[in-house]
């Protein structure tokens, strides 16, 4: 049931290339770098398996972000051509003394706060009150500052690299920013020092190898998911002398909190477009291209004739192959239900925070503060998660409260005991990030995504929710099930603007 492009490259060696794609093969053989722009489905993979075999003389390399997706490559791809992730180039490259501190025992932020002495703050917010930072949120900032600048292309850390907490009024952000800056680089110091002693994370020897000025040994590359790029491959990349195809889809840019900058949009290169999914029918092709007009896109995506694809918009609640979550509370809210019926579920979320959503509650009861997840950080006990949740700002978080509420958290912990592997499971639930490039026969959309109401009755929503949303709703093949959302995307798509319709 799940695959990561479409159907189009079920037999990549044999396929006639529509017109779009000839595009890309001419523009490839005039030279020179290019961009690709391919919306949800349209035969990337493909296409970059065409650019592949049409120059069986010259050594390619194909690069992805994930080890699923380069190994995938590895079997699909040509001879010619070396499949790799961006962080195993980089690994084989640096010094085996600075990726063995991969396995030594990572620092807690409180422990790094301290050694650095660095405790507790109080710092002034927009809405009037003061917000405490302990010494665990001061050592994470720190952190957090040192692992943006690896992702970045600046040669030392800068302010803008330390996250501030988007309630801390402007002139004391900037503050906390100078004042942590020489922290920030001590930390990055010593995550490069031969004496170090503590963890480092990958993005570390990421940036080692990217301040090397690495030269990649190919004649072309191939660079998928571009969108989802940073200033550090953006960087690497500008020094190539290979041909460089840059292959992504700038409304599935869904990981700015993890530095990517929508590479499209900076890549200096002539642009062709794959517009045609093969993926699903013209309705689903319809509903998303009416997505991608709020984005401000004008051509819209095509979809196949001979695929019949059901939209499904209340009245009924068909079966499915998987339930796509914007967030992980709600996928607990989905596993709690298709358990209790007796589903076998498997999940695609980050299950480690819902554990710490359990850990930290039990904090919380106990008149202790938790430091994990960042959703119960600011709280100072767990009657203020409840009022909290029961609000429009926190609704979010209401499903799990209630869970814990009513069934106390052991239970939470033991509903993640019983997930199933995927190839046993009867349908599986995910987040829409952890569901980008994947796809399914029967998709549910839940409703948990933010829709805002502006204060002339609009309904709208912010950029990177409605970039979220149309992943959401081009994962699906045969049927999508928009029921929970249908009343939202009606509002916001009469609410439309005349630049969106």
């Amino acid at each position: 049931m799940i695959g990561n492009e479409g159907i189009h490259h079920t037999n990549m060696r044999t396929i006639t290339p529509t017109e779009e794609q000839n595009a890309v093969l001419d523009a490839v053989s005039a030279g020179g770098n290019l961009k690709v722009k391919a919306y949800a489905g349209a035969g990337k993979t493909a296409t970059l398996d065409l650019v592949a075999r049409a120059r069986p003389d010259r050594r390619g390399y194909y690069l992805a972000f994930n080890r699923d997706i380069a190994n995938d490559g590895k079997r699909k791809f040509p001879s010619n051509v070396s499949c790799r992730t961006v962080h195993s180039v980089a690994f084989s490259s640096v010094d085996r003394a600075l990726t063995a501190r991969l396995n030594l025992p990572k620092e807690p932020p409180h422990h790094l706060a301290s050694r650095y002495g660095l405790g507790l703050m109080r710092v002034p917010t927009i809405i009037g009150k003061t917000l405490e930072l302990s010494a665990f949120h001061v050592g994470r900032m720190v952190a957090d500052g040192a692992a943006r600048f690896c992702r970045s292309a600046q040669s030392a850390p800068e302010e803008w690299h330390i996250p501030v907490d988007e309630k801390i009024e402007e002139t004391a952000a900037a503050d906390l920013r100078a004042m942590l800056l020489p922290h920030v680089v001590r930390h990055w110091e010593e995550s490069i020092s031969p004496t170090g002693k503590t963890a480092i994370t990958p993005d570390v020897y990421l940036k080692v190898w990217e301040q090397a000025r690495p030269a990649i040994n190919a004649d072309f590359i191939l660079f998928d998911e571009a969108q989802d790029s940073d200033g550090l491959m953006l960087s690497v990349l500008r020094r190539q002398s290979a041909q460089i195809i840059y292959v992504g889809d700038p409304y599935q840019q869904i990981y700015e909190w993890r530095g990517a900058v929508n590479a499209m949009q900076y890549i200096d290169a002539p642009q062709c477009a794959l517009t045609e999914s093969f993926r699903f029918g013209h309705t689903f092709a319809a509903l998303a291209s009416r997505i991608l007009r709020l984005l401000g896109e004008r051509t819209p995506l095509r979809g196949q004739s001979a695929i019949q694809s059901r939209l499904v918009e209340g009245g009924e609640t068909p079966p499915v192959d998987a339930i796509l979550c914007r967030k992980n509370v709600t996928v607990v809210g989905a596993l709690a239900n298709g358990l209790r019926d007796g589903h076998k579920v498997a999940v695609r979320a980050n299950v480690e925070d819902i554990l710490a959503f359990a850990d930290g509650a039990d904090r919380l009861k106990r008149g202790e503060r938790a430091y994990r997840p960042t959703s119960l950080a600011l709280f100072e006990s767990w009657s203020d998660v409840q009022e909290y949740a029961r609000s429009y700002a926190g609704r979010d978080l209401l499903p799990i409260v209630q869970i814990i509420d009513r069934e106390g958290t052991d239970f939470l912990r033991a509903l993640l005991s019983r997930i199933s592997p995927e190839s046993e499971a009867d349908y599986v639930i995910s987040t829409v990030h952890r569901a980008k490039g994947l796809e399914w026969d029967r998709v549910r959309v839940t409703g948990d995504f933010r829709f805002k109401t502006e204060d002339d009755g609009r309904t709208t929503m912010a950029e990177d929710e409605k970039r979220l949303l149309y992943v959401a709703l081009t994962r699906a093949r045969r049927m999508l099930d928009v029921s929970e959302l249908h009343n939202d995307l009606l509002k916001v798509f009469e609410c439309a603007g005349p630049n969106e319709r």
